[in-house]
């Protein structure tokens, strides 16, 4: 689970973008910057737009089921005061 310390540096999203449902498989490009977690294990990894997601010998889980990814927090990495639509 993600931590924070002020939640006035959060919003809560309406989560209607797909980016929130999908799953992303190691090796996929990452879709948005965020914080994203394991589906299967509860890992996290903060990810950059772009760049593939974690590799799946980043963490191994077997009994677990595969790794995916699933974006918890979008970052904000333009700088600006909001993201429009999230």
């Amino acid at each position: 689970m993600a931590w924070y310390k002020n939640a006035d540096n959060l919003v809560k999203a309406n989560g209607t973008e797909a980016v929130w449902s999908t799953f992303y498989k190691p090796g996929d490009i990452v879709p948005q910057s965020g914080i994203y977690r394991c589906r299967n294990c509860g890992k996290e990894a903060t990810c950059n737009s772009g760049d593939p997601f974690p590799p799946q010998n980043h963490h191994q889980h077997p009994q677990a089921g595969p790794v995916l990814w699933n974006l918890i927090v979008w970052t904000n990495t333009g700088g600006d005061k909001g993201h429009g639509t999230v």
